[in-house]
């Protein structure tokens, strides 16, 4: 297990996302797209609240432009499924 705290909630996050693709390979599209989102959003709080000097490869850019990112991100992955009809057959 990872030591600094911004690297288990990257792990974490991994995890979520990996579970998400499974998902959508499975066919369940919608769960798994919003599952990642979520995982995305969640992702930008912990990259706020956990401290500069244990955020470990959780920090990629800048910490503003990380939040506001993955914010973005999450959630427009989170809105996606509910705007994109249900298709016949």
């Amino acid at each position: 297990m990872p030591r600094s705290r911004g690297s288990q909630f990257y792990l974490v996050q991994l995890v979520a996302v990996v579970t998400g693709l499974v998902l959508v390979a499975l066919g369940q599209w919608r769960v798994g797209v919003g599952g990642i989102g979520v995982a995305f959003v969640v992702g930008a709080f912990a990259r706020s609240v956990v401290p500069i000097d244990h955020t470990g490869m959780l920090r990629v850019r800048g910490k503003a432009f990380d939040i506001v990112w993955m914010t973005v991100l999450g959630v427009a992955l989170v809105v996606l499924p509910f705007l994109i009809p249900d298709q016949p057959g």
